[in-house]
């Protein structure tokens, strides 16, 4: 006869159950990121430790190195209305900033394009590589200042040289990225499509493509940084508003808090650009960590 002293010593004696499991890497993952996001904010605070150092000193003069307290007086300035002046040259540091991007999306959006046009062309039509190859790669090497000039007695000092510049600029990286990542695309796929009737345009569309989509996002990535880099030598003719023209302004007078205000907002809309990319990236191709 069983009693209930016997059941609860049953109970005692059987072993407990099994945790439930956890996500495998998920605390690691997270325990990971917060450590990098803690070490970059130690790394920024040292730097800009190190920098008023430097400042208090007195090593070098304030117009050649300004103080993070001057540099904070020059957005403060720059970002509102102080004495009847609004922002610099009438325009605020967010304006100049914005009208740059907008600037830059045009430019090197057109050049990504016909960078990917070029690119998949080089891939799939070994004539076409054999004849544009030599100009893509003579592109590359050019820096922007090169040819800008050019671009000014062809198309002026509006808009137009700052876009074609840009464009310039940005095409080069993909051309050759797109064209690597779709020339080395898996033959096995590609010949499989093919046996099943597949036609040259869905070939590239289907296979292709989707292969060589994380590579091409990388070249991507990479122009419009160049483009980002390039922005201040396209707006060093009538730059006005903008954020190139508002670092090479400001470099006339002397006035290196602003200039070094400028280079600031060049660095961090940089990096939220990037990481921008760096999500649709892993939107567009999660896959790319694993081939």
């Amino acid at each position: 006869m069983t009693t209930p002293t016997s059941v609860r010593k049953r109970a005692a004696d059987a072993p407990a159950p099994a945790p439930a499991p956890t996500p495998v890497g998920r605390r690691p993952e997270r325990g990971a990121r917060w450590r990098r996001v803690g070490l970059r904010l130690v790394a920024l605070a040292t730097l800009l430790a190190l920098w008023q150092s430097v400042t208090a000193l007195q090593l070098w003069s304030p117009v050649l190195v300004p103080s993070p307290a001057a540099v904070w007086n020059a957005l403060l300035e720059t970002s509102g209305t102080h004495d009847g002046v609004r922002g610099y040259q009438g325009h605020t540091l967010i304006e100049h900033l914005g009208i740059s991007l907008r600037r830059i999306f045009i430019g090197a959006g057109a050049g990504v394009v016909a960078g990917l046009v070029v690119g998949v062309l080089m891939g799939t039509l070994p004539w076409v590589r054999v004849v544009l190859e030599p100009a893509v790669a003579f592109l590359r090497t050019l820096p922007p200042l090169a040819y800008f000039s050019l671009l000014i007695i062809w198309f002026g000092i509006d808009e137009a040289p700052k876009l074609w510049l840009l464009a310039i600029a940005a095409m080069p990286p993909v051309a050759v990225a797109t064209a690597s990542a779709v020339a080395s695309a898996p033959t096995a796929l590609v010949e499989a499509a093919r046996a099943i009737g597949a036609k040259r345009g869905q070939v590239v569309t289907s296979v292709v493509l989707p292969s060589a989509l994380p590579e091409i996002l990388v070249g991507v990535r990479l122009a419009f940084g160049i483009a980002y880099s390039s922005v201040v030598a396209a707006e060093t003719v009538n730059g006005l508003p903008g954020i190139g023209g508002l670092i090479r302004d400001a470099q006339r007078y002397n006035q290196s808090d602003t200039v070094v205000l400028g280079l600031f907002a060049i660095g961090i809309s940089g990096l939220l650009i990037d990481a921008g990319l760096r999500v649709l990236s892993d939107r567009l191709a999660p896959w790319r960590s694993h081939t």
